[in-house]
């Protein structure tokens, strides 16, 4: 009896006819691959185009870009031994391949059935099933919590958030917990906190309680919520969805009602766009209303604090607790940008633009003022937040990655690589034209309420392509820097759909300051 011998184990072949010349040989490569995380050679082996398919027991991947963006987001590495292996050729340029695989230890078989085909000479996987033995469900989601209790903390104080439960994004400081970052390499070096953050104890001090510590995107550089390391968060309004980041864990456990609130941070939008993707409330706070300190940074020139619920009467709440009074005139007008509205999907933009009207026409917003930046000025003032937002990112933990290669995600890994490059005069000319920009918005944003998208659309699929998620991720940074240009507070409320029925978030951007008065505006009007 022949035998496949290779890394996957020796297991006898049965075949219908002669096992075409170099099939098993392809096999135990795409074996090797498989076991030792080689993404590049399995990309390899798939067959090139838009008609190879890959499922399991709860995918379906159409399309090579596809089954490489699911396996690129993968984190759990199989361990595994082949047991027996079946071949039927199918022609001479074709084989079906079926493979029984068991765990080391023992224990139930998986089947992975897969067509290769013989491309220019090579073979290569065409389809592919996989059928994994089942397993039961973790007690505790680890791609959302990286420490959890019932409750973790208990309050310490009694208030306005009494017996609200809080998920704390893993860059805020808790008494007798590490602070993690989202990279494991991080977590290992660290102490545990001798105090709490500000924020987290205010919360404590009113009657709130930590259920846990909860995942963020590796040093917060990020909008996707896809953690190379601890994998993406569920996102329950769109199930085959990513999350969003980089509060991402916080969002999961708060759309999952695993808590009441997500403590977390804004530096370009890591709140909002949670929030938009899984239909939630998202405050981003005013920049320095409330306390930064005991949080690690990314770029302290516009990362903030702010909180995810599921409606803004509780977020109201936190902001009693946590923000100042307000210090900003209420709102007389609402303000478009048609420019800004056309850097969202020909959807969420439609949908926006009714429901912006329809808002106006029901004296549930402001009068209705039209104005508008050129796409020259928003472009300007993009690249001037992003290579400031880069310059500060590397001051702060550039040292840290420069000691520790390879310990980065590969998207992470390659925003800090072009942050390293930006020198000191590009900063300094960015941060002038931030200045100027802060200037002209302050005016603009005087007595007015700005709405607009609070990402370009609905959360991209889990198996997007790297391209997809990160044109996605250029398009909504484009609108949501405006409020890290302008040190605004900006709330994202669940009010628009997309096309195909994914929720996306409507901002409302006010003035430095109307942070509470974005809050009153939004309940009074019902709008969440």
């Amino acid at each position: 009896m022949k035998l496949f011998s290779g890394i996957g184990g020796t297991a006898p072949v049965q075949a219908s006819g002669p096992v075409p010349p170099g099939l098993l040989e392809a096999f135990d490569a795409y074996e090797t691959a498989l076991l030792t995380n080689d993404v590049a050679a399995l990309d390899a082996l798939f067959a090139p185009g838009p008609h190879t398919v890959r499922g399991d027991g709860t995918h379906l991947l159409v399309g090579h870009d596809a089954i490489a963006g699911f396996r690129s987001g993968r984190t759990v590495i199989p361990t595994r031994r082949v047991t027996g292996v079946l071949v039927r050729p199918v022609g001479d340029d074709a084989a079906l391949l079926m493979a029984s695989t068991r765990a080391p230890a023992g224990g139930a078989t998986g089947l992975q059935t897969q067509m290769w085909q013989r491309v220019e000479g090579v073979w290569k996987v065409g389809a592919a099933h996989v059928s994994l033995p089942a397993r039961p469900a973790p007690a505790v989601d680890e791609s959302i919590w990286r420490v959890v209790g019932t409750p973790m903390v208990d309050a310490s104080g009694r208030g306005p958030l009494d017996g609200a439960t809080v998920a704390v994004k893993d860059l805020f400081a808790v008494a007798g917990q590490k602070t993690g970052a989202g990279n494991p390499a991080w977590l290992a070096g660290q102490e545990p906190n001798v105090a709490s953050a500000p924020a987290v104890g205010a919360l404590l001090g009113a009657g709130a309680v930590i259920t846990g510590i909860a995942r963020t995107d590796e040093f917060a550089y990020s909008l996707a919520g896809q953690n190379a390391h601890y994998g993406t968060p569920p996102n329950p309004a769109v199930p085959q969805g990513i999350s969003g980041g980089s509060t991402s864990g916080p969002a999961s456990a708060v759309a999952l009602r695993q808590v009441d609130i997500g403590l977390g941070t804004d530096t370009a939008g890591s709140i909002r766009v949670p929030a938009s993707y899984q239909g939630l409330v998202g405050l981003r706070t005013t920049h320095g209303a409330v306390s930064a300190e005991g949080v690690l940074p990314l770029a302290p020139s516009f990362d903030t604090v702010g909180w995810l619920t599921r409606d803004a009467a509780t977020a109201l709440r936190v902001a009693e607790v946590l923000l100042p009074a307000a210090t900003a005139t209420s709102a007389t007008r609402t303000l478009a940008l048609p420019t800004v509205d056309a850097l969202a999907t020909p959807d969420v933009a439609r949908a926006l633009q009714t429901e912006r009207e329809r808002l106006v026409a029901e004296g549930l917003l402001p009068p209705l003022e039209q104005a508008d930046l050129t796409t020259e000025v928003l472009e300007e003032w993009f690249t001037a937040f992003r290579t400031l937002q880069a310059h500060e990112a590397w001051a702060a933990n550039g040292d840290w990655i420069t000691a520790h290669p390879g310990t980065l995600g590969a998207d992470v890994a390659a925003r800090f690589t072009a942050a390293s490059t930006i020198t000191d005069d590009q900063a300094a000319e960015a941060r002038a034209v931030v200045g100027l920009a802060r200037t002209v918005l302050a005016d603009l944003l005087e007595g007015a309420v700005l709405v607009l998208p609070s990402s370009a659309g609905g959360a991209p699929a889990r198996d997007a392509g790297p391209d997809q998620v990160e044109a996605e991720r250029a398009g909504t940074l484009r609108m949501t820097c405006l409020a890290g240009l302008a040190g605004a507070p900006a709330l994202s409320l669940p009010r628009l759909r997309t096309a195909d029925g994914r929720p996306a978030g409507l901002c409302l951007l006010g003035a430095p300051g109307s942070d509470r008065d974005l809050l009153q505006l939004a309940i009074s009007g019902g709008l969440a």
